[in-house]
């Protein structure tokens, strides 16, 4: 099938932005691969899992349905830590939950002589994450572990934790089709999407060093629990980032030196 058939053909199911994409990502493509396609795009199936790629920070990212496809949200997140890190800090940072590795990649790629490990309860995502942080040539300062948040390596305290839980409650109306194409366990939360947060807060400061920072993805209206959960557990609150859209989108919490106050 010619590119102009096949183009028209994608844009019909899926708008002029995923028909370009994806044209553009596979070149020629055959009828039976254009109908499947297509037929993907008008389930809601977002173009990044059809071509298994999406761009975060900069950076091309592996992805597929055992992971979140990155999200421009979560570059809040990214940018908060890299602002607070001067040209002599070389962090050890935590990546709790990390997907397809997006967050401790450009973190790692962004802050000179940083170093990190990824975690996630899911195996499938550390396998994505694990090829994507070889495709950026990061094997040497990443290490992914198929964990869980109570199981953590903490030998070596890390200075900065990052995370973007899952924080969504089932029963919310605002998921859009996307999203649905998305896995549930790295979504969905239970306690109002609150669940997640509070695990961490029960388990950081054993990962964190004297003044260790946590940075944290929320959701919208999240801000006022989540805070309370960090401080009733012992952390001292920071600061707020917003997003683009003017949303609090971030938080930022850091854990009390012994004899501190």
């Amino acid at each position: 099938m010619k590119i102009n058939q096949a183009f028209e053909i994608l844009q019909k199911s899926g708008g002029l932005r995923a028909a370009r994409i994806i044209t553009e990502h596979f070149g020629k493509m055959s009828a039976i691969r254009t109908y499947y396609i297509a037929r993907q795009l008008r389930r809601g199936v977002p173009v990044a899992k059809i071509i298994h790629e999406k761009w975060f920070y900069a950076l091309p990212f592996y992805t597929n349905g055992a992971t979140l496809d990155p999200r421009p949200d979560t570059e809040t997140l990214v940018a908060a830590v890299i602002a607070d890190c001067g040209p002599d800090v070389t962090p050890r940072i935590l990546d709790a939950g990390t997907g397809t590795g997006c967050i401790i990649a450009a973190l790692v790629k962004n802050i000179h002589g940083a170093t990190g490990v990824g975690i996630d309860r899911s195996y499938r995502a550390t396998r994505v994450a694990r090829k994507n942080m070889r495709r950026l040539g990061l094997n040497d300062r990443i290490k992914i572990l198929w964990r869980d948040f109570t199981n953590v390596p903490c030998d070596t305290p890390f200075d900065i934790v990052v995370s973007n839980p899952p924080y969504i409650d089932r029963n919310d109306p605002r998921i859009n089709d996307g999203a649905r194409h998305d896995p549930a366990m790295a979504l969905y939360a239970k306690d109002n999407g609150l669940a997640a947060y509070r695990i961490i807060a029960r388990c950081a400061h054993k990962w964190l060093t004297d003044n260790g920072k946590i940075y944290l993805e929320i959701g919208i209206d999240q801000d006022k629990p989540v805070h309370d959960i960090f401080t009733q557990s012992g952390f001292r609150f920071l600061r707020m980032e917003q997003d683009l859209g003017g949303i609090n989108r971030v938080m930022v919490f850091e854990r009390h030196a012994p004899g501190t106050i």
